[in-house]
């Protein structure tokens, strides 16, 4: 080999070198390029994600966004929004007044013991009876149950005060009603399936509507604020009071929840 041709072998190989380095600078800057434009598209998902989530965070849930919504009382109600819910003869001279809450425990055992001497005394004549519900067993596990069941009942109050009073007694038997910790109200197919042990509400196309809807929803809410707001000094349920002045069994601070001392309790304030 020649040397000129040695010479232009040499310089056409650092050509070739040159052009091989030149495209490969090309194709790493070219691969920088995708990777910081998938980077930023990335980091902007992430806000985006991010900003979505604050944003779907701060919005108000359901029950607190009908708080504000007009509010449709049911039948058989009266006062500020439908929230006076007095059942009984209207000849009796006294009423009395019963506290509770659908998911609450203790009310479901009062219900269970008590229950059927307080209608029979109301049946009877002996006093009327103010329904006023709280939810407040909801707020220790962000629950929503206490406010459906209580939304469901105002269903039930706008066919009759029978079906209302059927379907509590139904909601706090020990068949249907759920451990604390479980939320099996929130759900309105089970409130629906409990429904159906009453006559007055199996089948009841217009009471079933009004529970999937949610019609009565507000109308929970505004009963749950006159708990919230009652002036007989209430904040644990269940509670009976009458003339003002609580009722609870002698040396303690709860209500009656044996038929005997409801008997001997409600007597006494009866004849005073």
């Amino acid at each position: 080999m020649s040397k000129r041709n040695s010479q232009s072998a040499k310089t056409a190989a650092r050509e070739r070198l040159r052009a091989e380095r030149e495209r490969e600078a090309k194709r790493a800057k070219a691969k920088r390029q995708i990777t910081v434009a998938a980077s930023v598209v990335v980091v902007l998902a992430a806000a985006g994600g991010i900003g979505y989530a604050v944003v779907q965070a701060n919005k108000p849930g359901h029950w607190d966004a009908v708080k504000d919504d007009k509010v449709v009382a049911p039948a058989n109600t009266s006062g500020t929004d439908g929230t006076t819910v007095i059942l009984g003869k209207s000849t009796a001279a006294k009423t009395l007044k019963v506290y509770e809450d659908p998911r609450c425990p203790v009310c479901a055992q009062f219900e269970q013991t008590v229950g059927p001497t307080l209608k029979k005394d109301l049946d009877d004549g002996k006093f009327k009876m103010q329904f006023i519900s709280g939810t407040f067993l909801d707020d220790h596990d962000n629950g929503e149950g206490s406010k459906n069941a209580l939304s469901a009942l105002g269903a039930a109050l706008d066919v009759s005060p029978e079906a209302f009073l059927e379907y509590k007694t139904a909601l706090y038997s020990a068949k249907w009603h759920p451990d604390e910790n479980d939320d099996k109200f929130k759900d309105d197919s089970y409130l629906l399936k409990v429904a159906d042990t009453v006559s007055a509400l199996k089948g009841n196309a217009k009471f079933q509507t009004a529970v999937k809807n949610g019609t009565y929803d507000p109308w929970a809410m505004a009963m749950s604020k006159t708990f919230d707001d009652n002036k007989d000094k209430v904040s644990g349920t269940p509670s009976l009071v009458m003339d003002g002045k609580k009722l609870t069994t002698p040396g303690s601070d709860n209500a009656p929840m044996t038929v005997q001392d409801f008997d001997s309790v409600v007597g006494a304030a009866l004849k005073g």
